[in-house]
């Protein structure tokens, strides 16, 4: 099963304890913040959440409150996370980078957690948040380097899919088995991703950004074919094959590094979470077609055997190998 709901509290707390609880449970799930209730005698919250594979759902209330996230408290590459929040209740008022934004009910804010900024809720707020690794989002060729905070309507299109994605995937977090929660939030990032990218005034529709967008769909789809090549790529895609090479290449690899470095992943997140599979099981069902070669890349690309990761995680599914 796929990680349980947790939930906490600040209720019956004494107001400074109220403080440093909410402080805490921010800071566990995604960076420190300075918290201030403003010119309420106490801050009562409240936090539902999960894990969906590699993603943080969260369900959030709060009374009136400040948080803030400034340039002393942290280092940019220790909280490597996009915020993505679902505004369902409330008013809030934030502000990053220079930009000043009111979060209303039905609104989307998405924004790089690393930089400092602040959300002020004058009154009580209700919202839902997504917590992506960059890296995941790396991956799909978005890019977080210089991303800007932008406001989003969740009211309809890809907004609204999306939210209605986010809702049904906490309600159904504990029900999920390892496996599905991997495809789960594979679908749901790339829901995300979706307005996001409408957003995106820096997004080519039609250069090689977009090309390079498109074969990783294609890829990610058929990681499984062990069919799969730059041939079948190009011609899907209706573009030559040496064009597939330099979008790559301007990414700092080859077509054929990305596809084995996917089925790499892949392949670790089973062998740590599908204990009834063997390695060879895991390994032809990624598109390999002879274990000794799985073996010997897997341990060039993660420096360790398959075998390790296999043995550990049967033993103790919650240890990290890593």
């Amino acid at each position: 099963m796929s990680d349980i709901v947790r939930s906490l509290s600040t209720s019956g707390l004494a107001p400074k304890k109220q403080i440093q609880t909410w402080s805490d449970a921010l800071t566990d799930l995604c960076g420190q913040f300075d918290v201030d209730p403003l010119e309420g005698t106490s801050l009562e919250g409240r936090i539902n959440y999960t894990t969906v594979s590699q993603l943080k759902l969260c369900q959030i209330e709060a009374s009136q409150h400040r948080i803030a996230h400034t340039v002393s408290s942290t280092k940019l590459s220790e909280h490597p996370y996009v915020k993505i929040l679902f505004q369902t209740y409330g008013i809030s008022h934030f502000e990053q980078a220079g930009r000043r934004m009111d979060i209303m009910p039905g609104d989307c804010l998405a924004y790089d957690v690393s930089c400092p900024h602040t959300i002020v809720s004058p009154s009580l707020t209700r919202h839902e948040v997504v917590i992506v690794p960059k890296e995941l989002l790396h991956e799909r060729g978005f890019r977080t380097a210089k991303m800007l905070p932008c406001k989003l309507s969740a009211r309809n299109g890809t907004g609204r899919i999306a939210y209605d994605f986010v809702h049904t995937a906490f309600d159904e977090a504990n029900r999920l088995s390892p496996y599905n929660a991997i495809g789960v939030a594979d679908s749901l990032i790339d829901l995300l991703l979706l307005p996001l990218r409408e957003a995106d005034t820096m997004f080519d529709r039609v250069g090689p950004e977009a090309m390079y967008i498109r074969a990783q769909a294609f890829i990610r789809e058929h990681l499984r074919d062990p069919e799969l090549c730059i041939d079948q790529i190009s011609a899907a895609l209706g573009c030559t094959k040496r064009y597939l090479h330099m979008l790559f290449s301007d990414k700092g690899m080859t077509v054929s590094d990305y596809i084995w470095r996917a089925r790499l992943l892949h392949c670790r997140q089973e062998l740590e979470t599908q204990h009834g599979k063997t390695i060879t099981d895991v390994a032809f069902s990624w598109g390999f077609s002879s274990s000794s070669h799985f073996s010997r890349v897997f341990r060039k690309h993660f420096g360790v055997v398959p075998s390790a990761i296999h043995k550990a995680h049967a033993v103790d599914p919650s240890l990290d190998a890593s």
